[in-house]
Parts: C-alpha cells; sequence; structure tokens
C-alpha cells in the first residue's frame, strides 16, 4: 500500500463560500473528503498545519510548514496550498530543508477554484500530486493544470489563470 502524507495549509482548495458576495472563509482540508470518495489504495494521513489564505501566510508559517515535513517519517509528501504563493512556499522549502528533506519527495498541489466546486481541478491536481510523487526524485515539485514543474522554476501567470516554467 502507498504511504503518503498529506500536509494541508488552506488555500482556495479548502475555501468554504457563503454567499454571493463572496465571503469565504478556509474550511477543513479538502484532501480528507477528495480521497474518501476514491478508490485508491494509499495508507494517507492527512495533517492540517494551517487554514489559511496563501496571501496571508508569513515566513513563520512557512518554518512552520517546514519543521512538520521534516518531522514526518513518511517519504512521499503531498502539500495542498493557496496557488498565489505555492511557488514561494516551494522555494523556500526546496532552500531550507538541507538534510531533513533530502530523502523526500515533497509536491505541492491546490486549486483555482474550492474543491466544494463542481468544476474545480482540485481532484485532477491531486490526483496528479499523488502520481507524480511515485515517480520523482527526492526534491520539491509543484504539480498543477497537468504539470510537474521543479521548485523555483516555475510561476503562477495571473493573466492565463495557469502555472508556467520561467
Amino acid at each position: 500500500m502507498l504511504n503518503i502524507h498529506f500536509f494541508c495549509v488552506g488555500g482556495t482548495i479548502d475555501k468554504i463560500y457563503f454567499d454571493a458576495s463572496s465571503k469565504y472563509e478556509v474550511g477543513s482540508p479538502a484532501v480528507k473528503a477528495l480521497l474518501a470518495d476514491l478508490p485508491t489504495n494509499i495508507d494517507a494521513t492527512v495533517t492540517s498545519v494551517m487554514a489559511k489564505d496563501s496571501l496571508e501566510m508569513t515566513d513563520d508559517d512557512r518554518v512552520d510548514l517546514l519543521e512538520a515535513v521534516s518531522a514526518a517519517p513518511q517519504k512521499l509528501i503531498v502539500i495542498t496550498h493557496g496557488t498565489d504563493t505555492m511557488p514561494m512556499t516551494a522555494e523556500y522549502l526546496k532552500a531550507n530543508g538541507g538534510d531533513k528533506l533530502a530523502d523526500k519527495v515533497i509536491v505541492m498541489t491546490g486549486a483555482l477554484a474550492p474543491a466544494i466546486f463542481k468544476d474545480s481541478d482540485a481532484e485532477f491536481n491531486l490526483g496528479s500530486a499523488v502520481a507524480a510523487s511515485q515517480c520523482l526524485d527526492p526534491g520539491v515539485y509543484i504539480a498543477m493544470n497537468g504539470e510537474v514543474f521543479v521548485a523555483g522554476k516555475v510561476y503562477k501567470d495571473l493573466k492565463k489563470s495557469r502555472f508556467v516554467a520561467k
């Protein structure tokens, strides 16, 4: 059985909207519901590190995430994260992980629409991240829009609403 530790920090994937004026809050990790609905062969551990919009994340939050991922015994890690600052967090983990992350495959993913929306890309991106985690060498990556990017070599193109290689 595949053993993956999912770390959730919030972002659009976990957002819950309350009304037409787009009032929202970051809810519980969408990963739990997404995995429960799929016939997978995954021994999943899900840890919510925080529940924040990625624009509100601080360097202290990134330190907390690094510590949590470093402490995990699993070698395969998937992190759900808001898309606006996902590349920044990926670069942070890559630059500061050192020996603590040297043997781990870390794949970050998220969604451009909340997982609770019918037309969300959450399920597709999560599946891509799980598949990528099994095929990649240790390191930090981002899986979005059907592509896998190396940390530090990707950015979010706001006009195209997608991730692209630098």
